[in-house]
């Protein structure tokens, strides 16, 4: 079965962006707006195969823990229907498959098709067959009813959706009435002497790391400037509160490095 009967929403990376004066980010560039998706698809579609090894190369397998404090926050058990957003190569979506087991379902769903692919080779060389759906969707407009599920998460993908407040509304809207929303992100460092470590690594090693690894600099140059254009801690949180959630909090991991931000929709 291909990923393309799962298809929902259109792969934007083959689109001709339609002409836009509003202008968006995109790492310290300035774009039109409609052009980003198609950029972000880019640069995703480059580094997808060497995805995995790329995230172990970059944290020094710290994101393994990242991760696994994120399931251990999701409150998942048996049964739940759970929505892995920009779900990538699939770690969170093969967690959460054990736990909701057979009476539950997770979708694994991310706007890249190249993402999608490696996520869904992987998880059934794991054998992870009978829990688990995958979708192409895009974060701003998911394709899913009201109060379709019961946990949402979004690992490293919120900051490459273009119009964050769209998508927060939409991962709303698809929540359950007493289900949780977890945003895993790279974020800012609580130490002014951490943060100008990590400037040094991203900007000058971390380019020279995906060329060796992944042969494209560029790619990982175009997410260490993302990160940087991320919203900070407090702001995501205040952006979370305006999309309706509630009791959101933030826990900031590896000294600010990444923040995990949860909320609930009641």
């Amino acid at each position: 079965m291909s990923v393309s009967e799962h298809h929902v929403a259109s792969d934007t990376s083959h689109e001709q962006a339609p002409e836009s004066s509003e202008k968006t980010h995109f790492g310290f560039q300035q774009v039109d707006k409609n052009a980003k998706a198609s950029m972000v698809a880019e640069v995703f579609q480059s580094v997808a195969a060497k995805y995995d090894i790329m995230n172990d190369v970059m944290s020094m397998g710290i994101h393994r823990l990242w991760k696994r404090f994120t399931i251990d926050c999701s409150g998942a058990r048996a049964g739940h229907k759970v929505l892995d957003l920009a779900g990538g190569t699939g770690d969170l979506t093969a967690k959460f498959s054990r736990i909701v087991g057979d009476t539950g379902e997770v979708v694994l769903a991310d706007i890249n098709d190249a993402m999608l692919r490696v996520g869904r080779d992987k998880l059934r060389d794991k054998g992870i067959v009978s829990n688990v759906k995958y979708v192409q969707a895009n974060a701003e407009a998911l394709p899913f009813p009201d109060n379709s599920f019961d946990i949402i998460t979004i690992a490293f993908g919120l900051r490459n959706v273009t119009d964050k407040d769209k998508a927060l509304a939409s991962m709303y809207r698809v929540l359950k009435p007493g289900g949780r929303l977890l945003v895993l992100e790279f974020s800012k460092p609580t130490s002014e002497v951490l943060n100008k470590v990590y400037d040094a690594y991203s900007f000058h090693l971390l380019p020279k790391i995906g060329e060796l690894v992944a042969k494209d600099g560029d790619s990982y140059k175009y997410l260490a400037e993302s990160i940087r254009m991320h919203p900070e801690q407090d702001v995501l949180k205040d952006m979370m509160q305006e999309a309706g959630f509630e009791q959101v909090t933030y826990h900031n991991l590896t000294g600010g490095i990444v923040a995990l931000h949860r909320g609930f929709k009641f």
